[in-house]
């Protein structure tokens, strides 16, 4: 028989294991298909900028009706790829190593 007290205890490590995935990886969206205002939050970019990226073959969207929609996974793409190139610009040449 299950108890309200086994209830309430399940909830909690219900709770506590859903908080732990959250926590562990905070920036990746967890919907799908974002909208402008999400993107633009998300990448910290003014709605000119959304336009040129979505213009340029930079973002792809779809759109229904009005809105556009965005694929969440196209965005963490773009990002990384983003991270790669800033981090090997910034670091052009390979470290040496030094033999003794």
């Amino acid at each position: 028989m299950v108890t309200l007290g086994d209830l309430l205890e399940f909830k909690n490590e219900l709770l506590i294991s859903i908080k732990a995935i959250l926590r562990s990886n905070p920036s990746q969206p967890t919907k799908k298909w974002l909208k402008s205002y999400e993107v633009k939050k998300l990448l910290g970019i003014s709605k000119g900028t959304l336009q040129t990226l979505r213009g340029n073959g930079t973002l792809t969207y779809t759109r229904i009706g009005r809105p556009f929609y965005y694929d969440a996974d196209d965005i963490q793409k773009l990002l990384a790829e983003r991270k790669e190139k800033f981090q090997r610009e910034a670091h052009p040449y390979p470290k040496r190593r030094n033999h003794a």
